[in-house]
């Protein structure tokens, strides 16, 4: 059963940590059914598979950023109401954004289908693997509304501070994809689109979970009178979410403009950057935590007008961050090569070749992540005081360097530079995100202080 947490009190740290803690449990059991897919992949269909579907990982990821912008944009209004206790206004909010979050769905449904074969041909696709990209991707975009579903009722769960429905919708998902990935690709012989529709089956029953447990709470239970659509109030949630989804689709483009360039290598370097794109979930599973919680934390407390509790709970939130990637990256470094190498299958030269590709990927990620978990950290900060131009903004310097690093530095010196882009966009959005928060503060903490003194 679903229960609302309100943060505007208690121990920081341990409310970061409470509300983190289940969110990476349900990241892990999501990252579980990705590299349960990828391993079916690569190990029962051949490299050429597992190239296929990394080569549609960022076109997928383009209209996945778009639902999560649009839904994350919407949750941030959601927790400022609840925070500051104003159950009319977040019965609203909640009716308005749910009608908003419709209409952005059948409108990503629409741009995903047009968009598919066009983009894939401007990566130049080998033409080896094209028709299997275009079968997986078909599948992965006809459940764009159960994505949608999924992705709004748990960032309403989020900010109403419930971590504990996602994780268990995320479990029961992620149990689900396994077992129908091994009976659609192995025993039905179903190939990608097997693997495909095992996702969405997935996901399908956790926006069940999340709605079924939405359906229990009385402040956002809405009556006839609060189910209309508000225009003003729409208006003021688009213009939140807009720079959210926008700014998650010049990232996307951004990687396709990477993908488009690996895809000039080959197959093996194709499947050697899918394996490791693969452990990148496992990378930033903590930090996407840290994020939603900080998002949420820090909307709450903003709504309540707790200023100062805002910063101590971000600079708790990049503390545990530092230390929870660097943890990670001592296991990378340690057990990396064993864990891209159950993605490789096929001829022992090649699958030798794509391993080392892939490790050394991993390794530069490993060494400056980091950088990874303050960019979520303060990117979510900013976010939960309503400013998503500035993480926008971050977009943008993630784009220009991914973008500059992926064309230039392989000129320069090599494959070697194929591996450094992902690194310097992390960079690039940091050096906009941090003094961006403390130039924000500043200004909330000043305008609070003389609203004070003037009362």
């Amino acid at each position: 059963m679903a229960s609302v947490k309100n943060m505007t009190s208690g121990s920081p740290l341990r409310i970061l940590f409470s509300f983190a803690l289940p969110l990476m449990v349900g990241n892990v059991f999501q990252q579980l059914y990705t590299l349960v897919d990828s391993m079916v992949v690569g190990k029962v269909l051949g490299l050429d598979a597992l190239a296929a579907v990394g080569n549609g990982e960022w076109l997928n990821w383009l209209v996945l950023s778009l639902i999560q912008g649009f839904a994350q944009g919407f949750s941030i209004r959601l927790a400022q109401d609840f925070g500051a206790n104003d159950t009319e206004r977040l019965k609203r909010t909640y009716a308005t954004s749910l009608k908003l979050s419709i209409l952005c769905a059948a409108g990503v449904f629409c741009f995903a289908f047009a968009a598919l074969r066009p983009i894939l041909r401007l990566l130049n696709t080998p033409a080896e693997i094209f028709p299997i990209t275009v079968t997986y991707l078909s599948v992965i975009f006809a459940g764009v509304p159960i994505v949608m579903a999924y992705n709004f009722l748990a960032s309403v769960l989020r900010a109403l501070g419930d971590s504990r429905t996602p994780l268990y919708a995320m479990i029961v998902a992620s149990l689900c994809n396994i077992v129908l990935d091994l009976l659609f690709v192995i025993v039905f012989h179903w190939g990608v689109a097997g693997a495909a529709a095992a996702t969405l089956i997935g996901q399908l029953l956790s926006a069940v979970i999340c709605y079924r447990s939405l359906r229990k709470i009385d402040v956002i239970r809405t009556s006839g009178a609060e189910r209309g659509l508000d225009r003003g109030l729409a208006a003021t949630l688009l213009k939140l979410a807009m720079p959210f989804a926008f700014q998650n689709l010049i990232i996307s483009v951004g990687g396709l403009v990477v993908q488009f360039v690996i895809n000039g290598f080959g197959v093996l370097y194709i499947a050697g950057f899918t394996a490791t794109n693969k452990l990148y979930g496992i990378l930033e599973i903590a930090a996407i935590s840290y994020g939603f919680a900080l998002t949420t934390y820090v909307g709450q407390n903003y709504g309540a007008a707790r200023i100062r509790r805002i910063h101590r709970g971000v600079h708790t939130g990049a503390v545990v961050g530092a230390a929870t990637a660097a943890l990670i990256s001592a296991a990378m470094f340690l057990f990396g090569r064993q864990i891209v190498g159950a993605f490789i299958s096929g001829d022992p030269k090649d699958a030798a070749a794509t391993i080392e590709i892939a490790y050394h990927y991993l390794c530069i990620m490993a060494a400056f992540l980091p950088v990874l978990y303050f960019l979520h950290i303060y990117r979510s900060s900013l976010q939960g005081l309503g400013d998503t131009v500035m993480p926008m903004v971050s977009g943008g310097a993630e784009f220009v360097m991914r973008t500059l690093s992926i064309l230039i530095l392989p000129k320069l010196i090599g494959n070697e530079g194929l591996f450094w882009a992902e690194v310097l966009a992390w960079a690039g959005a940091d050096a906009v995100l941090l003094p961006s928060y403390y130039v924000r503060m500043a200004h909330i903490k000043k305008q609070y202080e003389e609203q004070v003194g003037s009362d």
